[in-house]
């Protein structure tokens, strides 16, 4: 009789036991969901900083090179406007161009 009232004990334990370890493993699976949210959430705080940063200094360097492309056509427009076109001459060659093509 001793020996069974000592295995129900023992069993009583046991059985005490797995629930605690039950319970740590739900509390442990519920810290880790909520670490990932947390980092989860910092991450996609960070990415959207860095994004917007990354947008804005896009932004800023495509003005830049519009405004050196217009400034540098500006002035290839100003180089070609004082040329002074020999129309007759340039007939010429254009002629004698196609003339040796055939």
């Amino acid at each position: 009789m001793e020996n069974k009232n000592t295995l129900d004990h023992l069993l009583k334990i046991e059985a005490e036991a797995a629930a605690l370890v039950n319970d740590a493993q739900t509390e442990a699976d519920r810290r880790i969901r909520e670490n990932e949210e947390k980092n989860r959430a910092a991450h996609e705080e960070r990415f959207k900083v860095e994004v917007k940063a990354r947008e804005e200094a896009l932004t800023k360097e495509e003005e830049e090179f519009r405004k050196q492309y217009r400034d540098a056509l500006e002035k290839y427009r100003g180089e070609i406007s004082g040329v002074n076109v020999d129309v007759p001459r340039f007939s010429a060659l254009f002629n004698e161009f196609l003339a040796g093509e055939n």
